[in-house]
């Protein structure tokens, strides 16, 4: 049997998105070290690439869920502090999806493409810079906020 999804489901997708952007940083660097090694691009880079896509389309995702119970969510929180983490989300999918484009220029060969692959680091931080705003004000939604106020349950009566 198959559990049902989480609801609200946002909370429980956006932590992937999070995660990948703050590991790949690493993997650049660890797939520009392994093309300056002598390593196939085939075996190296595509790892960077494959990730870059990843996170690109898990935090568009993440996106989607949000946008699905923003008005839920919106009467608690109010409508400056949701616009603030939606525009802080929206430039994140953005930049990974720039991301990801520039790490696929990373497999041109020559200067161009270790060109690339530098711009592709700049591009992770960049991204993890944008994640990190993104899950800040995602974070201040609902601590101090009181975003999850929107899917708390009313206390059930105990008997005396």
């Amino acid at each position: 049997m198959i559990p049902p999804l989480p609801d609200p489901l946002h909370p429980a997708v956006v932590h992937l998105p999070i995660a990948l952007a703050a590991i790949l940083p690493l993997f650049v660097l660890l797939g520009i070290l392994a093309r300056r090694l002598g390593f196939p691009p085939g075996r190296t880079w595509a790892v960077v690439v494959a990730l870059q896509a990843l996170l690109y389309l898990t935090a568009s995702y993440a996106a989607r869920t949000g946008e699905a119970q923003q008005d839920r969510v919106e009467p608690v929180v109010g409508e400056a502090a949701l616009e603030r983490h939606e525009q802080a989300a929206e430039r994140a999918v953005l930049f990974a999806g720039i991301a990801a484009g520039v790490a696929l220029l990373g497999f041109l060969p020559g200067r161009l493409g270790g060109a690339a692959r530098l711009a592709a680091l700049v591009a992770a931080l960049t991204v993890l810079a944008a994640v990190a705003l993104a899950g800040s004000s995602g974070g201040d939604l609902v601590w101090r906020h009181g975003a999850a106020a929107a899917y708390a349950k009313p206390p059930v009566a105990q008997p005396d």
